[in-house]
């Protein structure tokens, strides 16, 4: 006896069902199902009292639309009875023809919108009927009250129920969730192989280049090489004393003909200034021009320069534009030949440096720098890539129990404490 009633009044809470993880789809499908039927089996009957209410008014309406007017009433309200009875009738019988859905949430829906439209319309065209037909707009109100009187009953089942899908619908969410990131996880495992294998690779191909690299100042063709930058630097060394005196020269003479050139444009002989502008831009331009053409222009100039010099127009400012113009045949020659020299040069000195650039071992050494510029490059990359896809794991590595936390919260939650997930489902390593 003394069990029989410990076990009556024991306030001991009974042991939570214990659910695996890949239970928990089948239990909330469960538990949507539950909450469907329950919904069903507590709206049936306010559903009736709502059904019975509509009936009724549509039978009250027909009642009304065909009832004769009292003859003792005043002929002003016969006037307003007249005028608002048909759009009253029109607009209640619009709002009662709706048709009701089986599913709850739906009929509730269109209880409500039904409910509203009756409402409105008895406190529109139906206020004027409250004097003429007392008793059948008493009757309208009873069948309102009634369709509101089951509304308000289905009203807290429907909200439990949305609660009710709320709460699945956040943990199927919390179980996808887990799912997907597993997945994910679980592929990522050969994301990273495949990355530490990609590293690897590269870095042992950049090693390799670098032993070639430190190999090649061995190699015997290296002589063949210093040989050519020798010759190169002889060649350049020999162009650069030729520019130097083609420059000093041009220049020499370029600042004698544009004193000759503003002369000429004051006293206006247009012949002498083309004749030294011509000259002027030949000695200026940047590409050595042909040793015939240059001669030509130079011929042409000096001569102009020379009268002017000799007529004390142009002034002749230190030795070397005095030596210059003391011996213009020679300055020309001098000229043309440097500009020749230096032509043949520097055609020189590019065949040479072509040689030297598609020299094999130079061409073999760009290679190599070229493929490990491009290694480290790809390197730092993949190394990036690397580093953010073990953070990804890192963190997800952590979600994952955060979530089953989740989950394993919103089912005791859900069930009231009877049911919890169980929990030695491990997280991905």
């Amino acid at each position: 006896m003394h069990n029989f009633l410990k076990k009556i009044f024991s306030t001991k809470k009974p042991v939570p069902e214990d659910i695996a993880f890949d239970a928990v789809p089948a239990w909330l499908t469960g538990r949507e199902s539950s909450a469907k039927e329950s919904l069903v089996a507590g709206t049936r009957e306010p559903m009736d009292m709502i059904k019975n209410g509509i009936a009724g008014l549509h039978l009250t309406i027909n009642n009304i639309a065909g009832t004769e007017h009292d003859p003792a009433i005043h002929p002003k309200l016969k006037t307003i009875a007249k005028n608002s009875l048909p759009q009253f009738v029109k607009a209640m019988k619009g709002s009662l023809a709706r048709d009701l859905p089986e599913d709850p949430e739906e009929f509730y829906a269109v209880a409500v919108e039904c409910a509203k439209s009756c409402i409105n319309s008895t406190r529109g065209q139906g206020r004027y009927l409250q004097a003429i037909f007392p008793e059948e707009m008493k009757t309208v109100r009873t069948g309102i009250d009634e369709i509101g009187h089951g509304i308000n009953t289905i009203n807290p089942l429907i909200a439990a129920y949305r609660k009710e899908m709320d709460e699945v619908e956040a943990a199927r969410r919390l179980f996808d969730e887990v799912i997907n990131l597993r997945m994910d996880y679980g592929k990522s495992d050969e994301k990273l192989q495949r990355a530490h294998a990609r590293i690897a690779e590269l870095e042992s191909r950049s090693a390799a280049i670098v032993q070639e690299l430190g190999a090649l100042p061995q190699d015997p063709r290296m002589s063949e090489i210093d040989a050519q930058k020798n010759a190169i630097a002889d060649l350049a060394r020999q162009r650069d004393e030729v520019v130097r005196t083609y420059s000093a020269l041009s220049m020499t003479a370029s600042h004698v003909f544009r004193k000759a050139e503003k002369i000429a444009s004051r006293q206006r002989h247009p012949t002498e200034i083309s004749i030294l502008n011509t000259a002027m831009e030949l000695l200026s331009d940047h590409d050595i021009p042909d040793r015939e053409q240059l001669d030509a222009a130079l011929t042409a100039a000096c001569p102009v320069a020379e009268r002017m010099i000799s007529s004390g127009e142009v002034l002749l400012k230190n030795k070397e534009e005095r030596a210059l113009f003391s011996d213009t045949a020679g300055f020309r020659g001098d000229i043309c030949t440097a500009g020749s020299v230096l032509k043949e040069l520097e055609e020189n000195c590019r065949k040479a440096e072509a040689a030297l650039s598609t020299h094999p071992l130079i061409t073999k050494m760009q290679s190599l720098e070229r493929e490990k510029t491009q290694i480290l490059a790809m390197l730092v990359k993949e190394k990036q890539a690397l580093a953010e896809l073990q953070e990804w794991r890192a963190k997800t590595s952590d979600r994952i129990p955060e979530l089953l936390l989740e989950l394993r919260e919103k089912i005791m939650g859900m069930s009231e404490g009877n049911v919890q997930l169980q929990m030695n489902d491990p997280a991905p390593s």
